[in-house]
């Protein structure tokens, strides 16, 4: 019933603090207790592959946000959703933001070659999965209905 009355999707907290989080208490980790992601890949072909999975998500991010911004809606998950946006990296997944951020993190993890890190991704997607995904595609289906549920059925949730 609450969650009917709210004009929100009620995330369980912003989901760049739930990545940043995890990220670095697994640098912490990694400083405490050194394991390596990868030992066979040379340096600078860890630092190539990190750089370009940093780069890519923030060109995505940007994109993501300016589509976010010219559509008139709020970016914040914790605002209400003015418009449902279909535009831009929207076109290819319902979340690119997270998507970006998954990749990210991922890219960092490399770049500082911690095992760590990557090790708290999955726990990372579950909560990003239940906490902030199911609630915000509950609130969207609730806010837009049959458009949104049209959106939902031609675009993936991922890639």
């Amino acid at each position: 019933m609450e969650d009917e009355l709210r004009d929100n999707p009620g995330v369980i907290a912003p989901p760049p603090l739930i990545y940043a989080g995890s990220l670095a208490l697994g640098l912490i980790l990694n400083a405490r207790f050194p394991a390596r992601l990868v030992s066979f890949i040379p340096r600078v072909v860890r630092a190539i592959l990190g750089c370009s999975l940093v780069g890519f998500a923030l060109t995505v991010i940007a994109l993501a946000f300016r589509t976010m911004m010219r559509a008139g809606t709020n970016v914040d998950p914790t605002q209400p959703a003015t418009v449902l946006v279909v535009d831009g990296p929207f076109k290819y997944t319902r979340n690119p933001l997270y998507l970006s951020l998954t990749l990210l993190y991922a890219g960092i993890a490399m770049l500082v070659n911690s095992l760590w890190t990557m090790l708290l991704l999955p726990v990372v997607l579950v909560v990003m999965r239940k906490g902030v995904v199911d609630r915000e595609e509950r609130y969207l289906a609730r806010k837009f209905g049959e458009q949104y549920l049209r959106y939902k059925a031609s675009v993936r949730r991922w890639i």
